[in-house]
């Protein structure tokens, strides 16, 4: 008996320990400052102006908001966690939250009906941002130097339902990736303008951006971010969005640079639809197996279901430009609106030989109006060279890359007549009118192979070709752009 009653003393006193280090506001409808709440608890904030620490964890109560509309630094002291239930709002100009000691503080947990605005403010040295909140928005922000073990464990910005909005923010330099949602979440985030670098700095197999499942009938956004990888950081990708549990995939990504990562943008299984447009996608080859990453995009399917619209990309210095693996589909171009190809593809290689393109699957796959080779007269046979599929192996899919095509100037922009080239066919003698301020002239054979590059002038020009009979292409080239006419040699 006297045993039990010291262990129940023990535990008594272990719990008023507890609720001693933490302070909940009274949840009567009233809004919070700092200078409230030192003023109702004394041990939990102290300061006044500009500067401030907290000392206890802190819970803001869910009829309860907590504001700062100054200008401050708020120091929280090692493994103190702030907890919402209620609304949350930082709008003041210029605001920082960081440790008050070299150990960082647990960081923030959002709770699920919780309102949150946190704007112009610098978040460091903490355990991260736990956002269980459907209305979270998050603007202007600098997240960094913050560490794995505290308030979230998937990112330093954990999401966990709705459309959170996460933009115009510098995130860099985390032990744990930028942002990321749990697998059996749907969450359709705006994550725009934000410049995402070196995060995940303990080196894990995921992404700087690793998203879930996503909301039916609303697209996740991910639009005009910079995300930049450490090449010491190997296993750390670009951006993965995965449907691994029966939920659907409904996202746009858009008008991103995405480099020196693993690999760049990866779509994960079924029930899976995206477009992907406009992205620069250059050099997420850091790894180096290309057995094991390096694509810059990657489409990935048990089963069939995934439908994947990629145009107007810039694909280069990858291990691998599109592999596209099991029952994953994409279309790279065809006579649909939205799909109308003009990704450009450079240098995606590995093992010495280059692959634009490698259909691993038994799909056939629309990829018109592309250019496969950069720089390059493109032609079928040149296309044929740089894309891996049935032609390869005959268990695989066929790609329908017929027309290719590289960006030229129209006929608006460049007025063909005035380098019009006659005679043609020709013999080897050809003159044209330099009327463009055209610089050179570029000759390539049928495979794309340049055979000559000759220096021209303005005015009336003759050049001697010494070519054997067939097809070439010339590439009249000016300081901002250039066009091609065909040239029979007879």
């Amino acid at each position: 008996m006297k045993k039990t009653t010291l262990l129940t003393a023990f535990f008594f006193v272990y719990s008023l320990i507890l609720t001693a280090q933490t302070y909940t506001t009274p949840n009567t409808g009233v809004t919070w400052t700092l200078d409230d709440i030192a003023a109702a608890s004394t041990t939990t904030v102290s300061g006044s102006g500009n500067a401030y620490t907290l000392s206890e964890n802190l819970v803001i109560a869910e009829n309860d908001t907590f504001i700062i509309d100054t200008d401050l630094t708020l120091s929280i002291e090692a493994d103190l966690l702030i907890t919402v239930f209620g609304s949350f709002s930082i709008s003041a100009a210029d605001v920082t939250i960081t440790s008050a000691e070299t150990s960082p503080y647990e960081g923030f947990r959002f709770e699920e009906f919780s309102v949150i605005t946190i704007q112009n403010t610098t978040i460091e040295n903490g355990g991260g941002l736990r956002v269980l909140t459907e209305e979270f928005t998050l603007d202007n922000c600098e997240i960094t130097n913050n560490v794995a073990g505290g308030a979230t464990t998937g990112a330093v910005i954990s999401l966990s339902r709705g459309t959170p909005q996460i933009t115009n923010n510098t995130i860099t330099f985390n032990e744990l990736p930028a942002i990321a949602s749990a697998a059996n979440s749907s969450v359709s985030a705006n994550i725009s303008n934000n410049y995402i670098e070196g995060n995940n700095m303990e080196n894990s197999n995921r992404p700087q951006i690793n998203i879930g499942t996503t909301q039916n009938a609303i697209p996740l956004i991910i639009f005009q971010n910079t995300i930049i990888g450490n090449p010491d950081l190997d296993q750390v990708g670009g951006i993965a969005v995965s449907n691994f549990v029966g939920g659907a995939i409904n996202a746009e990504i858009d008008e991103n640079e995405i480099r020196n990562n693993r690999y760049g943008i990866s779509i994960l299984g079924t029930n899976s639809f995206a477009y992907i447009r406009n992205n620069i996608i250059e050099d997420n080859n850091t790894q180096g197996n290309p057995q094991l990453g390096g694509s810059g995009i990657s489409l990935n399917s048990s089963s069939p279901g995934m439908d994947v619209i990629a145009s107007g990309n810039e694909i280069r210095g990858n291990l691998w430009g599109i592999t596209v693996i099991g029952e994953a589909a994409i279309n790279l171009g065809n006579d649909i609106p939205e799909s109308t190809g003009e990704n450009i593809f450079s240098n995606n290689g590995n093992g010495g030989v280059i692959y634009a393109l490698y259909n691993n699957t038994a799909n056939t796959i629309p990829a018109a109006n592309n250019c496969w080779v950069e720089g390059e007269i493109n032609t079928l046979e040149l296309a044929e060279s740089v894309i891996f599929h049935q032609v390869d192996d005959a268990a695989l899919g066929e790609v329908l890359f017929d027309p290719v095509g590289c960006a030229t100037l129209s006929s608006e922009d460049f007025n063909i007549s005035s380098i019009s080239i006659y005679p043609n066919p020709t013999t080897g003698t050809i003159q044209f009118q330099n009327n463009r301020e055209i610089a050179t002239v570029d000759v390539f054979g049928i495979q794309g192979n340049k055979v000559a590059s000759l220096p021209v002038s303005e005015g009336l020009n003759t050049l001697e070709l010494v070519l054997t009979s067939g097809m070439y292409f010339l590439k009249f080239n000016t300081t901002e752009a250039s066009f091609v006419q065909k040239l029979i040699i007879k």
